[in-house]
């Protein structure tokens, strides 16, 4: 079946707990609303307690959405790359809620640059956040992934394409969401006898977000989809059945169309669909 309406997905994720770094804003966000939508538990780790100068939303922001989307909400402050936050954040999640169904790994960091200009302060920025915090939020979680009916872990990163182009480019940033994907590709394998499935999604065009707008201004974000088109795909995934979906490294193009859904206009932020902005690594 097809549509020229953004997805409708009957299956819910009513009652299920997720676990989310990050989520503050932007893709995150959007992500969790859906979820809590259906009446989703989220527990959102994230660092940030206060306002950013330049970036809009808090945990606490973010946590008063999800409550009043239908959802309950978790706010936890932590750092990804810090190993007794994130083990607390299980924790507090476990007691909350009393088990947890669903990891997402949301936390990423950017930085372009080539490598005579990359500092390794931001090197290692991206390689703690994005890999490292990656593998850790996924492993302090997987005992209690474990005992869940339908546990996955969903990680925001790239297909791995070895095409010299992206390490050419940004050897760096490659690096970091490749060790993310990384993660994915060996967790699917090793966890495939617990039926704890492991995917990564990502996006086929730029997505309007604070770190677009941060890049490329309006303009870059008038030639992005919405982050509802990853929401949609997001939920459609964390909805399958995990034995039957894992080690998949998705696009949510991929995903909806699974789904039966052709006409991506609907997510469009005006540009025509010939003239959006392609994403990194595709």
């Amino acid at each position: 079946m097809t549509s020229n309406t953004p997805f409708v997905n009957t299956r819910s994720l009513s009652g299920r707990t997720i676990l989310m770094s990050g989520g503050s804003r932007g893709i995150g966000l959007a992500i969790a609303l859906r979820a809590a939508a259906d009446g989703a538990n989220i527990a959102i780790m994230a660092k940030t307690a206060e306002p950013h100068p330049k970036l809009q939303g808090t945990v606490y922001t973010a946590a008063e959405q999800l409550n009043a989307a239908g959802g309950k909400a978790l706010p936890i402050i932590g750092d990804v790359r810090n190993d007794d936050d994130v083990a607390r954040a299980v924790a507090e999640t476990v007691e909350a809620f009393g088990g947890i169904d669903i990891v997402v790994n949301n936390a990423s960091a950017i930085d372009l640059r080539g490598t005579d200009d990359m500092t390794m302060k931001s090197y290692d920025l991206m390689a703690d956040i994005n890999t490292r915090g990656t593998f850790m939020l996924s492993k302090f979680s997987l005992d209690a992934l474990r005992r869940s009916e339908n546990p996955h872990i969903l990680t925001l990163s790239p297909p791995l394409n070895l095409d010299p182009k992206w390490a050419g480019s940004y050897l760096a940033y490659t690096m970091a969401k490749y060790g993310m994907s990384l993660t994915t590709l060996g967790l699917a394998e090793e966890l495939k006898d617990d039926g704890v499935a492991v995917n990564s999604l990502w996006p086929v065009t730029a997505i309007d977000t604070a770190a677009i707008r941060n890049l490329g201004g309006e303009t870059m974000a008038a030639a992005s989809r919405s982050s509802d088109i990853m929401a949609d795909a997001a939920h459609a995934v964390l909805t399958r059945p995990s034995r039957e979906a894992t080690g998949n490294f998705y696009t949510d193009e991929q995903v909806l169309r699974e789904e039966g859904i052709t006409d991506f206009r609907p997510y469009s932020l005006g540009a025509p669909e010939d003239k959006l902005m392609q994403d990194f690594f595709l």
